[in-house]
């Protein structure tokens, strides 16, 4: 398997050469762009496995870039915000980013968030597990990163596919928004748990359905297609 490529999209050059010299200690391949437009086209050509996206951009902000992004990329994303921002941060995760860190942020903990990333990305089923999961109107082919919603495709971003899995490898049982996220986003995520909830709204949307995936009140959500 061939080098992770990730993109980093930053105005500030202190914070490039930073971010940027641990990926080539970690032996990653990256790019770099210091405004949103040069960013968008740098990640059409590079295709990056993960996007390090500022917000606050010149040219176009990181939220416009992300939803250019959206249309033809599964990349995840972990947005930067600033620390008081907190609409942004929700905003960032209802267009499409996967995670985000505030600024200042330690690179280590950025490293740790790319790397986590990246790990469940490029992790398949182990040889004992099935290679399809299908119910009455969903099939999720696991080897292939694939979901057929009554013999539609349905196209997923990275970390919706492994939300849906997560959940329909467990049907009839209630996760909760924590046992989702370290499940998901790993036992070392501490952003808001509030992505879940965005992010499984947007599973819903693209299936055309609420009921599949139901919400238990006060406790967290459950699988409720039956198997075929």
């Amino acid at each position: 398997m061939g080098k992770a490529k990730v993109l980093v999209v930053d105005d500030e050059q202190s914070i490039l050469d930073l971010v940027t010299a641990y990926l080539e200690r970690e032996g990653y391949e990256y790019r770099t762009a210091m405004d949103g437009r040069t960013g968008l086209e740098r990640a059409r050509l590079f295709k990056p496995d993960i996007v390090v996206l500022d917000i606050m951009l010149p040219e176009m902000d990181g939220l416009e870039m992300l939803s250019e992004l959206r249309r033809d990329s599964d990349a995840y994303v972990i947005m930067l915000t600033a620390k008081s921002e907190e609409t942004d941060k929700i905003i960032g995760l209802a267009v499409g980013a996967d995670d985000y860190l505030t600024k200042p942020f330690s690179p280590r903990e950025l490293m740790a968030r790319i790397n986590a990333a990246l790990r469940r990305m490029r992790s398949g089923p182990a040889r004992s597990e099935p290679s399809t999961l299908a119910f009455e109107h969903l099939r999720i082919d696991l080897r292939g990163r694939q979901v057929w919603m009554d013999g539609e495709p349905v196209e997923l971003t990275a970390i919706e596919f492994e939300l849906l899995r997560t959940l329909a490898e467990n049907p009839g049982i209630v996760l909760s928004r924590e046992q989702i996220l370290e499940k998901v986003w790993g036992h070392d995520y501490f952003g808001e748990i509030r992505v879940v909830d965005v992010h499984l709204g947007h599973i819903r949307q693209k299936l055309g359905s609420e009921e599949i995936i139901a919400t238990v009140r006060g406790v967290g959500y459950r699988f409720e297609d039956e198997p075929s």
